[in-house]
């Protein structure tokens, strides 16, 4: 298998210039003093020449075209002393330059512990060419997180969404996921979601990677689709360390809801075989329970009395198992001094099962309003109307996959630079037999009354007044309907081929070099859904009573439940109890498939010229955009059957995208930025296919063909001061103005639309102008300068604000600002850290200020997400120089998730969670 991953590589590099070899090259490693690590991002320069270079993830750098002669080479890396070494330059052949660099007062840098990652961030964020926030591979271990979203939360201007209490997509400069791109080893990802183009980041593990950069501002070599941020995900490579590693970490946890130790363990190594060849992989395995409590009401309304009340309140008891599986595999070759070839594979797997039980008051039969109301509450007297309620079950079962490829070569000889991947990516997210849902419905009149009390903002509690004992007597709830998903598949898939070749020029005080390269993506991405819908035979008697189970609700007593797999049993158990009613079968089967290519052909051209004190990076990207949409619309003849007419568009559109980017350093502790550029980012493809998909409450979703992409251009501005010591200040601006923005609008006045009724119509449309003005600052210090014991004392801070404003209209053209949907205003990440001999202390506090979730027709019907706050500890200890103990406590505060809507003068939850707090315990162990 090696021979044969050597012979692939070998071919590969046949096609780079790894022969072509210049006079007068100097060329060397940088590591840590132990010489055992490489230092990426070190600065190493020709004094003479005021030539720079920085080191690739191999600690290797390369000058080309250095004339004879006798130089002083200095390198330099934050918290190391800085170093330099004279070196004679021949005529012709390659002049070794190695180093070792100390840490400042001496000792080793080993890129593990806080102090010691914080140098490694820092060095790669001064180096960088625009503005850069990075994670390395041992600070993700010294969190307290769950994936790979979680580390991310920590960065500056990094904040995360979260589901169940678990972060998934990620927020840059506090706008929408959606303006992200995401990529592992260089290759975008596709999202597995049906709806969505942005990739939920708590599929993949942060046990399987060795950084995490986020890149804010834009380069012709880089792909022009995000307005947030380029979020690029590194695994590791047998050629990160000088020896062989090989670690292994078993990890218990415990959520204080769910009451359950659940396990979790990684195993990575690198293996080197021979000088030149290596491989490197990991595989994560985490299983978590845990429970969440949650409330959601509907049509909220004011009462002839001025008083607000709900049409409906939805009490939720959630139980979650999901289960984490990831694996990564990479073979690297250096088949000559200028020439590396590589093969990488990654593979992720997240089943998510969740039982929800759901008991529903429905008062929407109250047209005129309650039968009495207060400020604070509501009554509900079956005498006027009847009140309905619900008592339903969900058993979802869904497994998502992402999985990689990627083969390719680099090349770098100090004068040529040429580097080329081809890489295909598919993500998937599947159900074959999931309940959503079973439900048992009674309807209440004379007799019983139930009183509402709205005094609790977070969320309202119930009473039954009169009737409670019918009320919560399970065999009164009558079977209503199963809806079973016998299939959900969503599939999204991309292939792409890259090259880039550059020329690089030595001038008197510095480097010039051309570049250019090229870029195809070819992606498919489609949906399919099928269902089937039961009623109950004409003699046949189900009731909640047959299923009944046990809840594990803290807010209040929802009253009777069914048992978690009791109703996929019942149906299993019992065909003859069931008829299939086709029409809604059909129906509901027919709304939502859909499929839908994007092909983007892209290429580039760009100079940069680097000095010790300057880079100057300017160019130009194209990219050219080919969509295939199909889907199609169904309409309801009314005599229980349907029309399925397929519909097919097409179109084209070209994007040129350019972008000057300054980097100054006049001294080696200030780095300056100031880049301009125009990025692109497309439609939901979901929100592209000509479809529409329709409920039981009328509510109506279409797609849209036209929607056009997010154009923007954008501004960044940056200062950053790096201190003597382990620290650095920074703090800069950005600007954004996007056009032809995103929203989906949403009505709920009733309606017709192509011949299909409805009650409330969701749609996707674009707005009009939108501007973004932001500043963002960030605080990093390791006090090693403070006397004992004070010396292990580490702070990091970052500040971000973000004025994201934008125009829609409502149903009437009327215009109206608002807040961009997902934009949160301030966001902020706090970490006190203190490390010392064998003891490793950890707090991280993370803030992400109220957002605009989703745009209703007026201010009113806005709904609102509350801000949101948590806090995190984590404390290690050293056992030996090779095993280290480690207990976390994740969402020590137990914060809670809170959407509103604000009408009547008062904040109306419209969903309220909480999920409780989780401990985490294990030891690591490295050889």
């Amino acid at each position: 298998m090696t021979r044969s991953i050597q012979l692939l590589a070998g071919l590969l590099a046949s096609a780079s210039f790894a022969t072509i070899a210049h006079a007068g090259d100097v060329a060397g490693h940088v590591n840590d003093a132990t010489g055992a690590r490489p230092l990426q991002s070190a600065a190493v320069r020709i004094v003479e020449l005021n030539r720079t270079a920085e080191t690739d993830r191999g600690g290797s750098y390369v000058f080309g075209d250095v004339p004879a002669g006798t130089y002083t080479l200095e390198a330099r890396y934050v918290g190391a002393e800085v170093t330099t070494q004279t070196v004679t330059v021949p005529a012709k052949g390659t002049t070794p330059g190695d180093f070792n660099l100390p840490a400042i007062g001496g000792g080793d840098i080993l890129v593990t512990g806080m102090t010691a990652n914080m140098t490694s961030a820092l060095s790669r964020q001064k180096a960088a060419d625009g503005v850069e926030s990075v994670l390395t591979r041992d600070a993700v271990g010294q969190f307290p997180d769950q994936n790979v979203a979680e580390s991310l939360r920590r960065l500056p201007g990094v904040n995360i969404l979260n589901d169940q209490g678990e972060g998934r997509y990620v927020s840059v400069r506090g706008l929408d996921p959606e303006l992200n791109g995401t990529s592992v080893n260089g290759v975008r990802l596709p999202s597995p979601e049906s709806d969505v183009r942005s990739v939920a980041l708590d599929v993949i593990s942060s046990d399987t990677i060795e950084s995490i950069e986020v890149k804010k501002s834009f380069t012709p070599d880089m792909d022009g689709d995000f307005i947030g941020a380029s979020i690029e995900i590194n695994t590791t490579s047998a050629f990160d360390s000088k020896k062989n590693r090989y670690s292994l970490s078993a990890e218990g946890s415990y959520n204080d809801y769910s009451g359950k130790i659940m396990p979790k363990g990684s195993f990575d190594f690198t293996q080197k075989i021979g000088d030149d060849f290596g491989i490197a992989g990991s595989v994560s395995y985490y299983k978590r329970k845990f429970e969440t409590d949650n409330v959601e009401t509907g049509g909220w309304n004011v009462d002839d009395a001025g008083n607000a009340w709900a049409e409906s309140v939805e009490y939720r008891d959630y139980d979650v198992e999901r289960t984490r599986i990831n694996a990564a595999l990479s073979a690297d070759w250096r088949v000559s001094d200028t020439t590396k070839a590589y093969v990488r594979g990654n593979w992720a797997q997240f089943d998510d099962h969740e039982y929800r039980r759901r008991t529903t008051l429905d008062f929407s039969d109250f047209e005129d309003g309650p039968t009495s109301s207060t400020d604070s509450g509501a009554t509900f007297d079956g005498s006027d109307e009847r009140i309905t309620v619900e008592r339903d079950l969900k058993d979802r079962f869904e497994r998502q996959r992402i999985k990689s490829v990627s083969i390719g070569s680099d090349t770098d000889t100090g004068t040529w630079k040429f580097k080329w991947q081809g890489s295909y990516a598919k993500s998937s997210e599947k159900e074959t037999f999931s309940i959503d849902p079973t439900r048992f419905r009674a309807r209440f009149r004379a007799g019983t009354v139930v009183d509402m009390d709205y005094g609790n903002k977070y969320y309202p509690t119930y009473s039954v007044t009169e009737g409670s004992d019918s009320f919560n007597d399970a065999s009164e709830y009558e079977f209503n309907k199963t809806e079973l998903t016998t299939l959900s598949d969503s599939r999204d898939r991309e292939w792409a081929i890259k090259a880039d070749l550059a020329r690089t020029f030595a001038g008197d005080n510095g480097d010039f070099t051309v570049q250019a390269g090229a870029k195809g993506r070819w992606r498919k991405k489609s949906y399919d859904f099928n269902m089937t819908y039961y009623e109950l035979a004409d003699d046949a008697e189900y009731t909640l009573a047959d299923v009944l189970g046990k809840q594990t609700y803290r807010l209040l007593d929802m009253g009777p439940v069914a048992s978690k797999g009791g109703a996929a049993d019942y149906l299993l158990s019992n065909p003859d109890s069931f008829v299939v009613n086709d029409y809604e079968s059909a129906l509901n089967s027919a709304t939502s498939d859909y499929s839908v290519t994007e092909d983007i052909l892209a290429g580039y051209a760009m100079a940069r010229w680097d000095s010790s004190t300057l880079r100057v990076i300017g160019g130009v990207r194209m990219e050219h955009t080919h969509n295939d949409l199909n889907g199609s619309f169904v309409t309801d003849n009314g005599d229980d059957t349907i029309d399925i007419d397929p519909l097919t568009y097409k179109r084209n559109y070209t994007n040129w995208l350019p972008s000057l980017t300054l980097r100054w350093s006049p001294q080696q502790n200030l780095v300056a930025r100031l880049a301009g550029y125009k990025t692109v980012v497309r439609p939901k493809l979901s929100q592209l296919a000509p479809r529409n998909t329709i409920n039981d409450d009328g509510e109506l979703e279409v797609g849209n063909p036209g929607l056009k992409p997010y154009q923007a251009w954008n501004a960044d501005a940056g200062f950053e001061y790096y201190f003597s010591n382990n620290g650095a200040f920074s703090i800069g601006a950005f600007y954004k103005s996007i056009k032809d923005y995103t929203y989906s609008y949403n009505s709920k006045e009733s309606g017709t639309y192509q011949g299909v009724d409805y009650e409330e119509i969701t749609v996707p449309v674009n707005g009009d102008t939108a501007e973004i003005v932001g500043l963002e600052a960030s605080f990093s210090q390791a006090f090693t300068m403070l006397p004992s014991p004070f010396d292990g004392l580490l702070t990091q801070i970052n500040y971000t604000y973000t004025y994201a404003r934008g125009t829609v209209f409502d149903s009437d053209q009327v215009a109206r600002r608002i807040s961009l949907p997902n934009a949160s205003k301030n966001t902020f990440n706090v970490v006190l850290g203190y490390e010392k001999g064998p003891v490793s202390l950890r707090a991280a506090g993370t803030f992400r200020d109220k957002y605009l979730d989703e745009v209703g027709d007026s201010t009113e019907t806005d709904r609102i997400v509350n801000q949101h706050f948590q806090l995190d500890l984590s404390a290690k200890y050293k056992l030996t120089e090779n095993i280290r103990l480690f207990a976390d406590w994740v969402n020590v505060n137990n914060a809670k998730y809170f959407a509103y809507q604000d009408l009547a003068g008062a904040k109306r939850v419209l969903q309220y969670e909480e999920y409780g707090s989780t401990v985490k315990f294990g030891a690591r162990m490295s050889f």
